[in-house]
């Protein structure tokens, strides 16, 4: 069934949301199980991830406005598009080089605070105002940050990677914002404009054609598991809250670790599982508390009264 038969009910955005982040809990495996380059990876992996988030768009489109002859004006990303393009681009590739330096663990632990961090650029760039409950939580989350970091200090090893992913992390979380900001945005067609941006970028810094096949079949695979974390994360969190998609997508953090361990024998250091825990409680912690109060508000609002 496509997903868009799949009918606007919270069942059917919670298994999108969720099926999501088992998609992209599998990045890490992906990129340390290819031998390529960041840059090389980064070209067939936004090459193949572009042509069938485009090719999903323009069906879903097309189908959804087969009345409209102007459909196609839709899909202009404007300054606005091309700038979460540019952003996205910019992560994608901090992304790939993270995975490449450090452990699954600490890129995924270190992206679990993406929440937190989407708060206080929200609040520089547009004025808006994060709860204290947040800016508390924020503050627990960054310990687990730092005493992974910490480990990755003491073993001059992963530290530069660990650097990465807090770029990635920034990036993303500066996306978000973004996103908020361009409301009239099509999402998914600037996730599109980001990959092939970045494929575009990575033939003039890297030698595309020298990958082995091995790596190059890998590596398509990589792009398909990322365009449907793309697709399914999208069309999930049409159909759930925000807090709800938030806390669902947590289920990548232990998963990425377990399959980390699972395919690749990587097991993390025990700060790094311990920081990890602290970023996941706080991460939890959080999407609940405002869970509940989102509800106890609904439930708090009078009934809207019947027309005379």
């Amino acid at each position: 069934m496509a997903i868009d038969h799949l009918g606007k009910s919270r069942t059917a955005g919670i298994l999108c949301v969720v099926a999501s982040a088992a998609f992209f809990a599998a990045a890490g495996t992906f990129t340390r199980s290819i031998g390529a380059d960041a840059w090389t990876i980064a070209c067939w992996w936004g090459l193949v991830g572009a042509a069938i988030i485009t090719a999903y768009v323009l069906c879903r489109e097309r189908d959804r406005n087969r009345r409209d002859r102007n459909w196609r004006d839709k899909l202009r990303l404007g300054a606005g598009g091309w700038l979460l393009a540019v952003v996205g681009a910019f992560s994608s590739i901090a992304f790939i080089t993270a995975f490449k330096l450090t452990y699954v663990a600490n890129v995924t632990v270190i992206y679990g605070t993406v929440t937190f961090m989407a708060a206080g650029l929200g609040w520089l760039i547009a004025g808006e105002r994060a709860p204290r409950r947040t800016i508390a939580t924020a503050f627990v989350s960054l310990s687990g940050v730092i005493l992974m970091a910490g480990a990755g200090w003491a073993a001059h090893a992963s530290l530069l990677g660990d650097l990465f992913a807090l770029l990635m992390t920034a990036g993303c979380a500066l996306y978000m914002v973004l996103i908020r900001k361009f409301r009239e945005v099509p999402v998914v067609w600037a996730a599109a404009a980001s990959s092939l941006l970045l494929a575009i970028a990575s033939c003039f810094v890297s030698d595309p054609f020298g990958i082995s096949a091995h790596d190059f079949w890998i590596t398509c695979a990589f792009g398909v598991s990322y365009a449907f974390a793309v697709i399914l994360w999208t069309e999930g969190t049409m159909r759930v809250t925000a807090t709800e998609s938030g806390l669902l997508g947590t289920a990548e953090l232990p998963l990425a670790v377990f399959l980390a361990w699972l395919i690749l024998s990587e097991m993390p250091s025990v700060s790094a599982l311990v920081g990890g825990l602290i970023v996941l409680a706080a991460v939890l912690f959080h999407a609940t508390q405002e869970a509940g109060r989102k509800r106890r508000t609904t439930l708090a609002e009078p009934p809207a009264l019947m027309p005379p």
